[in-house]
């Protein structure tokens, strides 16, 4: 997962054509299975704040971000609380490859980027229909997302607030490829299970110390090291182990 340093891409996530090889998942495929995925894979934009999917209603999609970051959030009687993130490592509609027709939670588009999405009745066919490869993919990475949901679930209750705040803006820089990208106050402190009075405190904190710049929903990453320093060790967990379930395409990191 690593970050491109340069600069190179744009703010937004628009950084080029929509190639199935920005994609873990899709680069993980032999070319051939690739090639025949590519005619029903559409190049959609994922915005901010746009809802995929609701409890109890049909998926009708999966999406295979190729920049950008998706949650998947439980709406509790109180607070929203974000359970896991997706970015180009995965794919967004999970239930679907473990044979659920609904989803059981929210799913929204987080930072926004671009996706490429499939119609999920044909998503089951190509299943079937490629031999094992995209399931042995698929499978690798819902280990990967276990292993997420576990590190989230504990570091909720373990780990500080800025610890964790830290964790998930390196996370989100690397699927971003990118060390600035927008982020809303709203989304943080959803993020963190925090009130957004908290996610200031956090953020200034941060931004006194040298590692970040917060300015107008906009983070931008000025010393990686020194904020990783910050983070729990979580970060390197869900890190090597995406990196072990699905290593980058050499040519997209």
């Amino acid at each position: 997962m690593a970050s491109d340093r340069d600069g190179s891409h744009d703010q937004d996530g628009s950084h080029g054509s929509y190639d199935p090889l920005s994609n873990r998942i899709l680069a993980a495929l032999p070319k051939p299975a690739r090639e025949h995925l590519r005619p029903h894979l559409e190049p959609v934009e994922l915005n901010a704040g746009e809802v995929l999917y609701r409890p109890g209603e049909r998926i009708d999609a999966v999406y295979f971000p190729l920049i950008g970051v998706c949650s998947i959030v439980t709406d509790l009687e109180g607070p929203t609380v974000e359970v896991a993130t997706v970015g180009d490592e995965g794919m967004v509609g999970l239930p679907v490859f473990l044979g659920l027709a609904t989803a059981t939670e929210r799913t929204l588009c987080q930072v926004p980027g671009r996706a490429l999405r499939m119609g999920a009745d044909q998503f089951r066919h190509e299943i079937a229909l490629l031999d094992g490869q995209l399931q042995q993919a698929l499978q690798r990475f819902t280990q990967s997302m276990f292993t997420q949901l576990a590190r989230n679930a504990a570091c909720i209750r373990s780990h500080r607030t800025h610890q964790r705040c830290a964790r998930w803006l390196l996370m989100t820089a690397d699927r971003m490829h990118s060390e600035r990208f927008d982020l809303t106050q709203k989304f943080l402190a959803q993020m963190l299970a925090v009130r957004r009075s908290s996610v200031s405190e956090v953020a200034g904190a941060l931004a006194a110390e040298g590692c970040i710049q917060y300015s107008r929903g906009t983070i931008t990453i000025l010393d990686r090291d020194r904020l990783q320093a910050h983070a729990c060790s979580c970060y390197q967990v869900i890190r090597e182990t995406l990196d072990a379930a699905l290593p980058p395409h050499k040519d997209h990191h």
